[in-house]
């Protein structure tokens, strides 16, 4: 594991993405990632994506104030997390919008999913990937990364 120097302090502001609109089927993952960093005291200002209603709170918003809306979270987090076994176009957005502003970036995933090889080549030291076979491993591993 790579280990990754953070801000010092009590909580960090943490962007979580995950896919909404390319696919819900890991919406329980997000929920669980969402819970634990919420229960670690972070700022988590997308908490809001892993919720199971999503789909019909993000479609009253207008594209553009959205995607203004987001790059601004980004822009203001310490670091963002995301659970990348479901392939999204946003998801892949925000990550190199991160990277290119200098933030430290985990992206998780099923082992048994495969991802976009622009995310899994990406050789950034700001970018750490993390294939996980359950539950417990993936919060252990964002716990390491949040060390």
């Amino acid at each position: 594991m790579v280990m990754i120097k953070l801000p010092i302090g009590d909580y960090m502001n943490i962007y979580f993405s995950c896919s909404i609109t390319g696919g819900r089927e890991d919406q329980q993952i997000y929920e669980k990632i969402v819970d634990f960093l919420i229960k670690e005291g972070h700022d988590v200002p997308t908490a809001h994506l892993a919720s199971i209603d999503i789909l019909a709170d993000e479609s009253i918003m207008n594209a553009a104030d959205v995607y203004h809306r987001d790059l601004d979270w980004v822009s203001k987090c310490d670091v963002l997390i995301a659970e990348v076994s479901t392939p999204s176009h946003g998801v892949g957005y925000e990550i190199a919008a991160a990277i290119f502003q200098g933030k430290k970036v985990m992206c998780c995933h099923h082992k048994d999913k495969k991802i976009s090889k622009i995310i899994s080549g990406n050789t950034s030291e700001n970018m750490y990937i993390f294939a996980y076979g359950n539950e417990d491993q993936l919060i252990a591993e964002i716990g390491n990364f949040l060390k």
